[in-house]
């Protein structure tokens, strides 16, 4: 299923190809947020998701014996786990993070702006309904939906790039550094639009940047445990599928501008309502590897 032999020329050429595309398209965002072309922006990084499968054609690499049979009945328990376990564990975090932040949480909807409120109004439709309506969309369809666009990465995360680490450095090193590289590769959205975490916090950009990393960590252990798990490339997209889904509902919850407190939360990816997550990846990197699907 996975590349066994590391090959350092063809690494080289995929991290080169897949940052160079990904770094140029970032920059292309950059301009438009400036421009006022949000939506636009929005639908290019979705878009960028599909750089890293780029990047390994591009290398020389093939999309073969990466696992394209999900395999349902034998995978269920890794596919459940994949679409609801992000949820769960983003929803302890965001507790978590509004236990020591009671005044963040917001159910009026400020975070929203009037405008998208006064939309919800004329649809018949509350503030904390529209929430509770997202978080039904986060634990169904929306993982699914997710799940073709998060394809892309982790064709070349968890496909190609973490087995070839592993290979080279071992399990617990090659995780290390592929959730570095992974959280790199978001670097000039989080200086250029404050991606993930704003502007208003200490040390920006770099103390986000490296926060992030930590985050990409903790996911990149998950989804490749996953991998390991399944054998099956579909079961750690489902998982950044969901946490793509999950992930930004705590920010529906909080007040839209809390400064530095946004790199510990309420999103997964803050080091308060991420320790679920950061916690379930160290017990996970514990566990011994399965061999069925090695």
């Amino acid at each position: 299923m996975r590349h066994k032999e590391f090959d350092k020329s063809r690494v080289v050429k995929y991290l080169v190809w897949t940052f160079a595309l990904a770094y140029l398209i970032q920059f292309g965002v950059g301009l438009l947020y400036q421009r006022g072309n949000m939506m636009i922006g929005q639908l290019v990084m979705a878009g960028m998701m599909f750089v890293p499968m780029l990047g390994v054609l591009l290398s020389g690499g093939k999309l073969s014996g990466m696992g394209w049979r999900l395999q349902i009945k034998k995978n269920i328990k890794a596919i459940l786990i994949g679409w609801f376990v992000p949820a769960v564990l983003t929803a302890i975090g965001a507790a978590l993070y509004f236990i020591i932040f009671p005044g963040h949480f917001d159910l009026s909807g400020s975070s929203m702006g009037p405008d998208a409120l006064e939309q919800l109004q004329v649809q018949g439709i509350s503030y904390p309904m529209y929430v509770l309506i997202s978080l039904v969309s986060s634990l169904t369809y929306a993982p699914l939906l997710n799940t073709f666009v998060s394809l892309g990465e982790e064709i070349g995360w968890r496909g190609f790039l973490y087995p070839q680490l592993r290979a080279k450095l071992g399990r617990e090193k090659g995780w290390l550094l592929g959730g570095i590289i992974w959280g790199a590769w978001h670097w000039p959205l989080i200086g250029l639009i404050g991606y993930e975490y704003g502007t208003e916090y200490f040390g920006f950009p770099v103390v986000g940047m490296l926060v992030f990393c930590v985050f990409t960590i903790a996911m990149g252990i998950l989804c490749d445990w996953l991998y390991e798990q399944s054998g099956s490339i579909w079961v750690p997209s489902i998982c950044h599928g969901a946490i793509n889904a999950a992930g930004t509902l705590p920010l529906a919850i909080c007040l839209p501008n809390t400064g530095s407190a946004r790199l510990l939360g309420p999103m997964p990816n803050g080091l308060i309502a991420g320790l679920p997550i950061l916690i379930t990846a160290v017990l996970l990197g514990r566990k011994e590897p399965s061999t069925e699907n090695s």
